[in-house]
């Protein structure tokens, strides 16, 4: 029986499954279970929750999606056959019910957390005039995951997404601010290191003046900043700050230089989708399993 006719025969008998579950029942590579999923007409696929735009060098123009895909594969895409559509249906509004709930946790914890820190602080009054926290990532889209994945630093492993934080200050005195940095990164190997969290936060303090820099959206690193304040959403802290950053994301017009590279990526995922679909080797290189089917670190640069 070849590898088709083992994942139809799998998924007849056992109902409809995720990527991961599917990979986990049967032995076949991931590139191979993707593209019979996706090309055979026997195979019904449902793919969950929404696809954003990441900043990465390897790509032409910087534009590709989020989740990769074999991560949209294996997390988000409910798989089975025909016979089983209504129950394909249900496992996936049952799937992305349970994303969105492991990113509303993801979310409390961290507005938690910085909360705890402020209130530690002798200061704690002044940074809540004049700092604004905002969650970026995974956790703003509702695409949480817990799937266990090695920290960059240490390469220990922790719960899925990460916390992507950013902290915009307005006015605070340096010896202020390095005393918050402190204790947030007190509180990231805190939570890194307890086995009860085994959390990741990633983040960065910069003034509303570096920010104001960052929007002429003129080279890479300012890139990725612009798209990580546009798709933030407000965590903790002055609210004003906030929403005078949105004005300027608006101001320098970075929704639409967001969107023209959104269309860029979404263009570039469906080139790389047929080009995959239709490749002969039964095994990619290294550098096309980067550039098209999946990242080695999906895990975002702060500037």
């Amino acid at each position: 029986m070849d590898k088709r006719e083992k994942i139809i025969e799998l998924l007849d008998n056992q109902g409809p499954l995720t990527g991961k579950e599917l990979l986990e029942k049967i032995r076949i590579d991931e590139f191979s279970a993707w593209k019979i999923c996706n090309s055979s007409e026997r195979v019904v696929t449902k793919t969950i929750g929404t696809r954003y735009l990441r900043l990465d060098r390897q790509v032409e123009g910087y534009a590709r999606l989020s989740p990769s895909i074999i991560r949209e594969f294996y997390g988000y895409t409910v798989i089975g056959t025909e016979k089983n559509i209504h129950e394909i249906h249900m496992k996936a509004e049952l799937l992305h019910q349970e994303i969105k709930e492991i990113s509303k946790k993801k979310f409390e914890l961290a507005q938690n957390v910085i909360t705890k820190i402020v209130e530690s602080q002798e200061a704690s009054q002044i940074i809540k005039t004049g700092a604004s926290f905002i969650i970026a990532g995974d956790v703003a889209y509702e695409m949480s995951h817990l799937e266990p994945r090695p920290e960059a630093s240490t390469g220990e492993l922790v719960k899925g997404s990460d916390l992507d934080i950013v902290v915009v200050t307005q006015g605070l005195p340096d010896s202020i601010i390095n005393a918050l940095d402190l204790a947030i990164y007190d509180q990231k190997n805190f939570l890194l290191k307890n086995p009860s969290y085994n959390e990741e936060i990633d983040y960065i303090i910069k003034d509303i003046s570096k920010v104001k820099e960052q929007l002429k959206f003129n080279n890479f690193k300012s890139m990725v900043a612009s798209k990580i304040l546009y798709e933030g959403k407000f965590l903790y802290g002055n609210f004003s700050i906030f929403k005078q950053i949105r004005k300027m994301l608006i101001d320098e017009g970075i929704p639409e230089k967001i969107r023209t590279l959104e269309e860029k990526a979404l263009i570039n995922r469906n080139n790389a989708r047929t080009y995959l679909l239709n490749y002969e080797g039964s095994k990619l290189t290294e550098e096309e399993n980067m550039k098209l089917f999946y990242t080695k670190e999906e895990k975002e640069e702060f500037f």
